[in-house]
């Protein structure tokens, strides 16, 4: 989209998608991913503030968040205020990353790689930016690994994403990872249950820089 966020963007999206991310399926793993980020952590579409109650703030010295969606980094900002005692936030998206190489022991990136406008550039920032020896969080939803689920994902991605901020079905996840010079760790797998096939195919995990 150009220009200035319209009606939906500025008003119905922000809460469409905290509903839809705050459904108790994707707050479990959250908590299981989440409170592994120590040091200096980064966290990619922090909007919401959604994964702040399932960090360890005495495990954070430093909180880096950034989200394109201005709603939704003012209410990031407001929770991370009562939690952390150096933040900062910055509205931007993912594809150039304001912070020097090697700034991060941490990154965390829940259910954000499908609406970045570039993918592949997203994640190659992401490991621009992270230490040699640090680590990648992820929880995201992407490409089924059935043919059939697949084919319903094509058909249904080009309404979905009017609908639900760029939101793609059919990216993949692990594999885009490894493109990217990570080495992934998965912690799970699987299609989270009440969901409709297409939706919700996830993937969660820990990804470390490939030497």
């Amino acid at each position: 989209m150009s220009g200035r966020p319209g009606f939906y963007e500025r008003r119905v999206l922000p809460r469409l998608i905290g509903c839809a991310c705050s459904q108790p399926v994707l707050t479990r793993l959250r908590a299981e991913v989440v409170p592994q980020a120590r040091g200096a952590m980064f966290e990619l579409g922090c909007g919401g503030g959604l994964n702040q109650p399932f960090y360890r703030p005495e495990q954070i010295s430093r909180f880096v968040g950034i989200d394109p969606n201005l709603a939704l980094l003012d209410a990031a900002r407001a929770a991370a205020a009562r939690r952390f005692a150096d933040s900062a936030f910055h509205q931007a998206g993912g594809e150039a990353i304001p912070a020097a190489d090697a700034a991060f022991d941490s990154i965390v990136c829940t259910f954000t790689l499908c609406s970045v406008t570039d993918h592949p550039r997203t994640i190659a920032e992401m490991r621009r930016v992270l230490k040699p020896d640090g680590v990648l969080l992820f929880v995201e939803h992407g490409r089924a690994p059935d043919s059939g689920v697949q084919r319903w994902q094509r058909i249904v991605e080009p309404v979905w994403k009017r609908l639900a901020g760029n939101c793609h079905l059919t990216r993949p996840i692990a594999v885009a990872l490894a493109d990217q010079g990570f080495t992934v760790e998965p912690m799970g797998r699987e299609y989270i249950a009440r969901t409709p096939r297409p939706l919700g195919w996830m993937e969660w995990g820990r990804a470390v820089r490939t030497a």
